[in-house]
């Protein structure tokens, strides 16, 4: 399954791109555990993306850079929310033995 951009175009685009580029990062095959055990250290689940971003869950996983609370809080409401869908798309594509390892992250209240 291939991510697909809702229509609507983004208005803060450089702010859009370096926060879905963290994102990815953070989801790379390479890095999605240690971004799990972060999630998962901190009590959080993993759809909840506002906890993620005021915990600052992105930054102790990725390393240094701009807050990415910072770059959210930047975007329009409209870029907000195709930012948290991209978010929740990446959550799903996590394979199914990191889902298991982390299951208590994965399960719904």
């Amino acid at each position: 399954m291939v991510f697909e951009q809702a229509a609507i175009k983004v208005e803060k685009e450089k702010e859009f791109e370096d926060l879905k580029a963290a994102i990815n990062r953070v989801f790379a095959p390479e890095n999605a555990h240690k971004f799990l055990k972060h999630v998962a250290s901190a009590g959080l689940r993993i759809r909840d993306f506002d906890g993620v971003l005021r915990k600052r869950v992105l930054e102790r996983a990725r390393g240094s850079g701009q807050s990415a609370k910072d770059l959210y809080a930047a975007l329009s409401v409209t870029d907000q929310a195709q930012m948290k869908e991209f978010y929740l798309f990446k959550v799903e594509e996590v394979g199914p033995e990191l889902r298991a390892k982390y299951q208590k992250i994965y399960q719904y209240y």
